[in-house]
């Protein structure tokens, strides 16, 4: 988006930069409507595309979309409403399947997809563009239509396809390619699609250099490339076991997840290793579920045929959701990797090991290709026993892992916050971290299930990101107070799974088993602060086997220096502001006297944190310093007089210390 003018509400003054505005996903938006946004804006960082990023607070639309994009509006409006009159589970997953259109798509369903390598699904990407062109190829063929015939038809289908989706530039990008692609393989010159395909990125990125630096582009030609080249000999290999066209139909989605796979390494931190059998099992489903729902979607005019039509639809969609939700519920079936050319050469390496025993043949000769072979397998077994290791040890063996005696528990959810409490086995967790499967790996470690109190301190992602994992397992909601629409979405996630949603301030307390817990912080009624770190949830617990304890969230110097006055005594436990930010007030931790100070960050994360200063702080009153970006998940528990630590990252106890008489 390019700006005409830009500065303070009510005085702007003309300027032309790219910006980059965003909204809520679920506000409605068409492409082709003409909107007015009030909100914060901020500049980005040197070498991105756009200058300046606007975060919507306030979206007025002041046009609807017209013309075509609106008459694609209305078509995607209806079907989501014909669609979400389904039952579960499929529902919400069907406008995503046929025409990218998630609104309907719950958290727990969107994690889930993330989590077992299924996302892509509901993405318009190549794959949905090449079912689109495969199949008005050959329904036209089967019409009697010749190839030419065939072709025009097919590229018309593609662009209304990419119009009814909106075309955004990932979807021309995606589209570019995949039309390319097909059309190589339905013309019969297979061979010239790699050459077709480095002219097609040629052009795009000469039209738009940018992309350049986007993974997004990197993961289209890669896709579209293993569509041309590995695609053909992978269903060559699998037909020994099954029908041609169900190998094709499973080679597809594999051999894109095998070229992808190695560039996800180098920016993502977390791998699915369920991906490949996941896709596997759904994306044979997929292609049906897109076609017969986009001819749902265009049958709106013919109530009683898109009724039957969605109807058909739905059960490829329901599957393709069960997919992901069992897969997603495998113990071990992500890890966490440092990001980086490492963790891309392994990948690497598993992904032409997959390749070459799934195709059965290598590109090499005689006795080479016999130690390919032989080194595929080796690779393809070592894996599998360190998967099935870590299976075990995530799933029924995690209790032999953990400790049993444990009252506090920080879990090593990268840069973020997730801790758990545990009294006479109720259990709070206070954040949920960003990502679904570090979270929900640390809970299934501890043996967690049902959460009595789960405490959103604030709506920042390293705090909320993984919510949408946990609901419907939660029965009291605890949270800072929601400033955004998609923030109360969230909590309404939480209502309608039935969990009782509570803002928190001060003065509120309850118990949790034998443990009394009471919110400190933020003030009731306050507008000293706006809804963000400031307004962080405080609590502190105590009694019922869980030492006394102080969780500040991402609080900084300021209210800190307020929260001070509202202070009883020590505490032995300390969850330090802010992931050990510098922003910190010494009179805090003074008056606290933490024994035991937590800090809960990323390893090599972007901030520095925990800071120096702020370790220092802590340190010079006598607290022993945990981190779980060196130390991985901390346990805590309480014997007596004595505070026991657990690292996950030392097989000893990592202290014990003695308590005495904290307050």
């Amino acid at each position: 988006m390019q700006t005409t003018r830009a500065g303070t509400l009510g005085a702007p003054e003309p300027l032309s930069v790219p910006i980059r505005v965003g909204v809520d996903p679920k506000s409605g938006l068409d492409l082709g409507a003409v909107i007015r946004v009030a909100g914060d804006v901020m500049a980005t960082d040197p070498g991105e595309r756009a200058a300046l990023v606007v975060f919507g607070m306030r979206v007025e639309i002041v046009q609807p979309a017209q013309g075509a994009f609106g008459m694609a509006a209305q078509v995607r409006e209806d079907f989501v409403e014909r669609a979400t009159k389904l039952p579960e589970p499929g529902a919400g997953l069907l406008p995503g399947l046929a025409v990218g259109d998630t609104r309907a798509v719950t958290e727990e369903l969107n994690a889930a997809m993330l989590t077992s390598g299924l996302s892509h699904l509901t993405a318009v990407s190549g794959a949905n563009c090449a079912i689109v062109v495969g199949a008005v190829f050959w329904l036209v063929g089967l019409c009697g239509g010749g190839r030419a015939l065939r072709v025009v038809l097919a590229l018309a289908a593609l662009g209304a396809f990419v119009v009814l989706v909106t075309p955004e530039p990932s979807v021309i990008r995606a589209s570019v390619m995949a039309a390319l692609a097909m059309l190589t393989l339905l013309c019969g010159r297979p061979g010239a699609g790699v050459g077709v395909l480095c002219l097609a990125a040629a052009g795009i990125l000469i039209a738009d250099p940018w992309l350049a630096a986007t993974p997004g582009f990197a993961l289209s030609a890669a896709a579209t490339a293993a569509l041309i080249v590995l695609a053909p000999p992978l269903a060559r290999g699998m037909s020994r076991w099954m029908p041609q066209p169900l190998a094709l139909a499973i080679g597809i989605p594999v051999a894109a997840q095998l070229a992808c796979g190695p560039i996800i390494a180098l920016f993502a931190e977390q791998q699915s290793i369920i991906g490949i059998p996941a896709n596997m099992l759904a994306d044979p489903a997929a292609p049906i579920a897109t076609v017969v729902g986009l001819l749902a979607c265009l049958a709106a005019p013919i109530p009683p045929l898109a009724d039957l039509l969605a109807a058909s639809a739905w059960l490829p969609a329901a599957w393709i959701s069960t997919t992901a939700t069992v897969s997603a519920a495998v113990p071990g079936g992500t890890v966490l990797v440092l990001p980086g050319i490492g963790a891309a050469l392994v990948v690497a390496v598993l992904s032409a090991a997959i390749g070459f025993l799934l195709a059965g043949s290598t590109p090499f000769a005689g006795a080479l290709a016999r130690w390919a072979r032989i080194a595929s397998v080796g690779v393809v077994v070592v894996a599998g026993g360190m998967l099935g290791a870590r299976m075990l040890l995530t799933g029924p063996l995690v209790g032999v892992t953990v400790p049993q005696s444990w009252s506090i528990a920080a879990c090593d959810v990268g840069q973020g916050d997730a801790l758990v409490v545990r009294s006479e086995e109720r259990i709070a967790l206070i954040d949920t971290g960003m990502e679904p499967e570090p979270l929900l790996t640390c809970l299934s470690a501890l043996g967690v299930d049902r959460i009595d109190l789960l405490v959103l301190t604030h709506f920042d992602a390293d705090h909320v990101g993984a919510a949408g994992s946990v609901v419907g397992r939660a029965d009291t909601v605890l949270h800072g107070p929601a400033a955004s629409s998609d923030e109360r979405h969230l909590l309404e996630d939480f209502e309608r799974a039935g969990a009782w949603v509570v803002a928190a301030s001060a003065g509120m307390q309850g118990s949790l088993g034998g443990a009394q817990w009471r919110v400190l912080w933020p003030r009731p009624n306050s507008e000293a602060f706006p809804a963000g770190n400031d307004t962080s949830v405080v609590l502190e617990f105590d009694g019922g086997g869980v030492p006394r304890s102080l969780f500040l969230g991402d609080l900084s110097a300021v209210p800190q220096r307020m929260l001070t006055a509202s202070l009883h005594g020590d505490y032995t436990v300390v969850k330090v502001a802010h992931h050990g930010s510098a922003d910190q007030d010494p009179g805090l931790y003074a008056a606290a006297h933490p024994r035991v100070a937590i800090f809960s960050a990323g390893a090599d994360n972007d901030y520095g944190h925990p800071r120096k200063e702020t370790i220092d702080i802590t340190a010079s009153l006598g607290a022993l310093t945990l981190r779980t970006d060196q130390q991985g998940r901390i346990l805590i528990g309480l014997d007596g007089e004595t505070l026991t630590v657990w690292t996950e990252r030392n097989d000893a106890p990592a202290a014990a210390v003695d308590v005495g008489d904290a307050e």
